[in-house]
This record gives C-alpha cells, structure tokens and sequence, in this order.
C-alpha cells in the first residue's frame, strides 16, 4: 500500500479548551479532494494548522509522506515538507510593497537551494499560475493595491508555484465573486486528478458535494464523521453539523442544500 499524503491516528486537538476532535483516524491518499465542514467556531482552522504542522497536537499521532509532525528539521527538512505540503491560510498579509511577480515567486523558494535565484524556469511557472488565476498582466502591479479577491487569487496562484503533492486550503474562496469560486474549485479538481490530494476547508456544502470526493465534518464537541461525500454530506447530517434543519435539491445531476 502506498505511504498516504496525510495520516492522523487517535488525533486529539484541542483550542482555549474547546476540543476540536477526539481520536481522528483519517488518511487522505494522492487524488483524492477532501472537504472540511462544520460551523464557525468548531476549529476547522485549528485543525487545519495542525494538520500543516504549524501547531501542535495535544495527543496522537500525524504524519505528512510518512515523516512525523512535530518536529520538522530546520533547514533541508523544511525546505522538503514544503515541497510535499501546501498551506494556504484564511488571511494574507502584506507589510511591505512588492510586485504581484515578486510576491508569487515566493512559492518557488522550497525548489531552490541556500543561495540560488529564481530561473527562467521559476518565472515561467509562476507566470503560468498567474494566467490560470486570471491575473495575467498584473505582474508589475504592487500587491498593496490588489482587492481582496484579487489578493485571494494571488495566495491561490503563489501555491500553484509552489507545486506541492497535497494542498492544504483554509477557506479558499473567501473575497471570491461566483465565477473565480468556480474557477479556482475546477482548478483542484484538476490537481488531484494529476494525483495530488487536496483538503479545503469550505462553508458550502454544495460547492463541496459538487467538487470534493469525500468530506470530513467537525460537529463542534469532538465528534467527527469522515467518508465518500455521497454518503456523509446528506441533509440529516447537515441538519446536525449546522443545527438547522436543511433539506437536499438536485439538478443536473449535482446536488445542494437549502434551509427548510
């Protein structure tokens, strides 16, 4: 059996004393597209930290292509998780002025060494993620001066650059218009079918029916349901994540879910 992208057993993580999920058994394997659902506050970023080894976890064990979280090795040892995971966070900050270019190449440095520059090679990647975000002839612009979905797409396209094996995506359509949540979720459908998995944390659950393959829901009191996202995202479990009652519609052949 191939050694999975991701793998948590008996996973306990907790946050300001609010358990997030207790004894999470779960793996997510190259070409598979995860949704994480649940309601505000539950910890879906929580976990999702964890799950990048930016935090850690108070109990069990978590692994990403086989190497052990926490700790990672300074140095090479980053430089290599980095290459095999991908994290985009829910905020992007931008202390300082820089080019949409400069700012996307970012992604490229887990490929290059100590002391390297980026190639023109580099710059072709990063110009290709900047085309399939929509934001081609941005590259001279200043990333201060981006709107908020234009800022989202440019997070977006700096993880493309990276060109991880596993995307972790922390609420990857906020600030997006209709069409570009369209776009970007097609997007990681096309990724994982190119074997890399993706794990996106998501607030609709018919944009995760349409576009995830399975789905893990957090219920908030460490309780946590996980599998193919045709028999774990149905409107009785909904109604329980969501506390409110909601009932399932279909049309050409994809599904959504409405307040009763």
């Amino acid at each position: 059996m191939n050694t999975p992208l991701l793998e948590a057993g008996q996973l306990g993580v907790e946050i300001g004393g609010h358990q997030v999920c207790r004894n999470l058994n779960w793996r997510v394997d190259a070409g598979e597209s995860w949704a994480i659902l649940g309601r505000n506050g539950v910890g879906k970023s929580t976990l999702l930290a964890t799950l990048a080894g930016i935090r850690e976890q108070q109990c069990g064990r978590l692994s990403i292509a086989g190497l052990a979280l926490p700790p990672v090795r300074p140095g090479e040892g980053l430089r290599a998780m980095a290459r095999v995971r991908g994290y985009l966070s829910q905020h992007q900050f931008d202390p300082f002025a820089s080019t949409v270019l400069e700012t996307v190449l970012v992604g490229r440095h887990p490929h290059l060494g100590r002391w390297d520059w980026e190639s023109a090679d580099d710059r072709r990647i990063a110009e290709a993620a900047l085309n399939e975000l929509d934001l081609d002839g941005f590259a001279e612009r200043d990333v201060q001066s981006l709107s908020g979905g234009e800022r989202q797409r440019l997070a977006v396209a700096q993880l493309l650059t990276q060109d991880p094996q596993l995307f972790l995506l922390d609420e990857p359509l906020t600030h997006l218009d209709l069409s570009h949540q369209v776009a970007v979720m097609e997007m990681f459908v096309r990724r994982s079918a190119k074997s890399a998995a993706v794990v996106a944390v998501l607030h609709d659950p018919g944009f995760a029916a349409r576009y995830c393959r399975q789905a893990l829901l957090l219920f908030g009191n460490g309780e946590w349901l996980a599998g193919p996202a045709g028999e774990v995202i149905t409107a009785p479990n909904l109604t329980r994540l969501y506390g409110h009652p909601l009932r399932e519609l279909s049309a050409d052949g994809h599904r959504w879910f409405v307040p009763r």
